[in-house]
């Protein structure tokens, strides 16, 4: 089994959100298979985050059993930033695994004891290429998160017909919780940073299922604090969070056009048009996404590799 003897860095990448990144700390602190080490990202936080880590890092009460390192970046990379830089940091600290979170997700006490025996018991059933797991996210009463559920295999219930009852196979997940093996970094990169937020998770969960589909741990379990339950799409852009869609429309029709075909491409920019108008955006708003669209064309971020320097 890999928790027998194999290392794990937890990658928590945290922007102003202070007081729920205390709380992911101390599910991390709970749990019953602790990694080897912890790795916080801030993200240039414009709060009160930097002198807490200060004081975090000089207290860390499981100084004698998990090592910390704060990586404090100069300006806010984004999610995908933040994650890239974190999981380059932990392939650095020489780590078998990554576990990846973001600061609003709490690791129930078990997730990581969970994580590492579906993993075995995943490369038992599957080989050795099985390039991630995942927790089963729930929002914090309990019920399934709607914007975090793993998208699954045609055949997702072939590893419980070998009798593993937990272990679902799918396609992509989010990075509320991903366990990623070293190799698969070495193999198929990092995120992309250049994404800043949305469809990072998306793309490299995507990209390094080409020869074996992930996995996700039904009873490893992540609540998800994210304010209000609900999947996300077009239909509901606005005045708001029409930043947020900017960046997801750009990067998922990169993704479609760059890494799929144009007909994928066009696909989705029907798909955005026809939702926009369903939901009656208003049509400022539109512009904007659809110059987002277009910006898709010749945005085509290039893999950066851990094993080699920054660009």
């Amino acid at each position: 089994m890999p928790s027998a003897n194999k290392t794990v860095a937890a990658i928590v990448v945290t922007y102003n959100r202070l007081e729920k990144l205390k709380n992911v700390l101390a599910s991390l602190e709970a749990q019953t298979r602790l990694p080897e080490q912890l790795v916080i990202v801030n993200n240039a936080s414009t709060d009160d985050t930097a002198a807490y880590l200060a004081e975090y890092e000089r207290d860390f009460a499981l100084k004698d059993k998990v090592k910390i390192t704060i990586v404090t970046l100069p300006e806010n990379a984004g999610g995908a930033g933040g994650f890239s830089a974190g999981m380059r940091k932990g392939y650095e600290l020489g780590a078998d695994f990554v576990w990846i979170f973001d600061d609003d997700g709490y690791p129930q006490p078990t997730a990581l004891e969970k994580l590492l025996e579906g993993y075995g018991n995943a490369v038992k059933a599957l080989g050795p290429d099985v390039p991630y797991v995942c927790s089963m996210v729930k929002f914090i009463d309990g019920s399934i998160s709607e914007m975090n559920n793993p998208v699954p295999t045609w055949d997702w219930g072939r590893l419980q017909a070998k009798g593993y009852d937990n272990l679902v196979m799918v396609t992509s997940c989010s990075f509320v919780s991903v366990l990623v093996p070293r190799w698969v970094m070495e193999a198929f990169g990092l995120p992309y940073k250049e994404y800043f937020i949305w469809f990072d998770d998306a793309e490299y969960t995507l990209r390094i299922t080409k020869s074996c589909p992930g996995v996700e741990v039904t009873d490893s379990v992540v609540l998800h604090d994210m304010g209000v339950n609900q999947g996300v799409n077009y239909s509901m852009v606005n005045d708001k969070n029409v930043w947020k869609f900017s960046y997801g429309a750009r990067n998922e029709g990169s993704y479609r056009l760059h890494h799929r075909n144009v007909w994928q491409y066009l696909y989705f920019c029907i798909m955005v048009h026809n939702a926009m108008r369903r939901g009656n955006v208003a049509r400022p708003l539109r512009r904007k996404i659809y110059g987002q669209l277009l910006k898709a064309i010749k945005f085509n971020p290039k893999v950066d590799f851990p094993q080699q320097p920054e660009a």
